[in-house]
C-alpha cells in the first residue's frame, strides 16, 4: 500500500515537471511576438522572409520529435530532454547574435525547432505511460502548458524587453539560459514506469502494439491524419487573421481591446486540450472527435455572423469557441495514436502523426491569399466551414485497427 502511494505521488510530481518543461518548450510558438522587434532591427527583411523562420521551426519541430521517438528505444528519455535543453541554449545564444537571415533560420528555425520537438515527444510519450487509464486528461493538461506558452512567455518577453532597437538580443540570451536550466533540471525527473508499477494496473486503454511501418499502411491513420490537418488548419487560419479580422468588424475598436480578445484564442486553446482530453476518457474517441468537429464549425459560423452583423461581442465569442476547437486536435492526436496503435511504438508513431502540423501550417498563408484575392473574409470563412464539413466526413471513415 505504501509503495502504491509513493508511486502515485511520484507520477503526479513527474506530470507537474512535464507541464513546466512543455510550457518552456512551447516558447518557440511565440514567433509572432519576437518577429516585430527583430523586423524593426532589420527593415530590409520582408515579412515573408521573417515568416519563413517559423515555417522552418515547425518543420524541424516535427523532425526533432521523430528523431526523439527513434532514440527513445536506445537511450534514456532524460537524455533526450537534456539534449533539448542544450539545443535551446545554443539556439537562443545564436539568435541573440544573428545578423543575417540564414543565421536566424539555423538558430531559431533548425536548432530551437528541433529542441522543442525533442522535449515535446519525450514528455508526452513518457507521461502517457504513467497514466494508462487517464491518457486523455493527462495529455490535455500537458498540452495546455505547451499551447499556453506563446501567451504566457510571450507576454514575459514583451515585459522585459526595452523598446529600443536591438534590446531583443539580450532578452533572447537571458531566455536561452533560463530555458536551458529549467528543462535541464526537469530532465532529471523523467523516467519510464516499471513494468509492474501500480500506475499501470487496471484497465489499459492502449490498443494493440502496431509498428510505424504498419501504421502508415492503415487507412485509419491517414483518415485521422487528414482530420487533424483540417481541424488544426481551421484554428491556424483564424489565428493568422484574428487581429485584422477583428479590426475590420469593428474599425473604431481600441487596439488594446482587440489584442486582449485575440488572446482568448490562446487561452481557450489550452482549455480545449484539457476539456477534450477529459471527454476522451469518459466518452471515447468517436464522440470526442465529433464534439471537436461541432465546436470548430460553431466557431466559424459565429465569426461569420460577427462579420455580417458587425458585432464585436460575437467576434470575442467566435474566438473563444474556435480556440476550444483548435485545442482538440493535438489532444486527440496524442490519445488516438496510443489508443489505436499501442504504447510500445508510441514515441515514433506519435511523432509521425505530428507531421500533420507541417501541412496545417500553410492554412494561415491560404487564408491570407483568399482575403487578398477577394478583399473580404467571407471567402475565408466559407472555406473554413467547408474544411469542417470535410473533417466530419473523414472522421466517419475512421475505424479502430484490429
Amino acid at each position: 500500500m505504501e509503495t502504491k502511494a509513493v508511486s502515485g505521488a511520484m507520477r503526479w510530481l513527474y506530470a507537474a515537471v512535464g507541464l513546466v518543461v512543455l510550457l518552456f518548450a512551447g516558447f518557440v510558438y511565440g514567433w509572432s511576438v519576437f518577429a516585430a522587434p527583430i523586423g524593426a532591427d532589420f527593415p530590409q527583411w520582408s515579412a515573408a522572409e521573417l515568416s519563413l523562420t517559423f515555417t522552418i521551426c515547425m518543420a524541424f519541430f516535427c523532425l526533432g520529435g521523430f528523431a526523439a521517438g527513434n532514440l527513445s528505444k536506445r537511450i534514456p528519455v532524460r537524455a533526450n530532454v537534456l539534449f533539448s535543453a542544450a539545443l535551446f541554449l545554443v539556439g537562443f545564444f545564436l539568435v541573440s547574435r544573428a545578423s543575417s537571415l540564414p543565421m536566424l533560420y539555423v538558430s531559431y528555425g533548425v536548432l530551437c525547432g528541433t529542441a522543442s520537438g525533442f522535449a515535446y515527444n519525450s514528455v508526452m510519450s513518457t507521461m502517457t505511460k504513467w497514466f494508462p487509464n487517464s491518457q486523455g486528461l493527462i495529455s490535455g493538461v500537458l498540452l495546455m502548458g505547451f499551447g499556453s506558452s506563446s501567451m504566457v512567455l510571450g507576454a514575459l518577453f514583451d515585459a522585459i524587453t526595452p523598446a529600443e532597437t536591438g534590446a531583443w538580443r539580450q532578452t533572447f540570451l537571458i531566455m536561452g539560459v533560463v530555458m536551458a536550466v529549467v528543462i535541464g533540471v526537469g530532465s532529471l525527473f523523467f523516467r519510464l514506469p516499471p513494468p509492474a508499477s501500480p500506475a499501470q494496473s487496471g484497465q489499459n486503454i492502449s490498443g494493440p502494439d502496431i509498428p510505424p511501418a504498419r501504421m502508415v499502411r492503415t487507412p485509419s491513420f491517414w483518415c485521422f491524419f487528414l482530420w487533424a490537418v483540417l481541424i488544426s488548419g481551421i484554428g491556424l487560419a483564424v489565428i493568422s487573421q484574428a487581429k485584422p479580422f477583428a479590426s475590420q468588424v469593428s474599425p473604431g475598436m481600441d487596439a488594446g481591446v482587440i489584442t486582449l480578445v485575440v488572446g482568448f484564442i490562446s487561452i481557450c486553446n489550452g482549455l480545449g486540450r484539457v476539456l477534450f482530453g477529459g471527454l476522451f476518457d469518459k466518452l471515447g474517441w468517436k464522440l470526442t472527435m465529433t464534439a471537436v468537429n461541432i465546436v470548430s464549425l460553431a466557431g466559424v459560423l459565429i465569426l461569420m455572423a460577427a462579420l455580417f452583423l458587425h458585432s464585436f461581442p460575437l467576434v470575442a465569442v467566435g474566438f473563444i469557441v474556435t480556440g476550444l476547437g483548435y485545442g482538440g486536435a493535438p489532444t486527440m492526436g496524442s490519445v488516438v495514436i496510443s489508443s489505436f496503435f499501442g504504447q510500445k511504438n508510441y514515441p515514433v508513431n506519435f511523432s509521425i502523426s505530428n507531421m500533420n502540423l507541417l501541412v496545417a501550417s500553410f492554412a494561415g498563408t491560404a487564408a491570407g491569399a483568399l482575403y487578398d484575392a477577394s478583399q473580404s473574409y467571407v471567402s475565408t470563412l466559407v472555406a473554413l466551414a467547408v474544411c469542417s464539413a470535410v473533417a466530419f466526413a473523414v472522421m466517419l471513415c475512421i475505424r479502430r485497427p484490429k
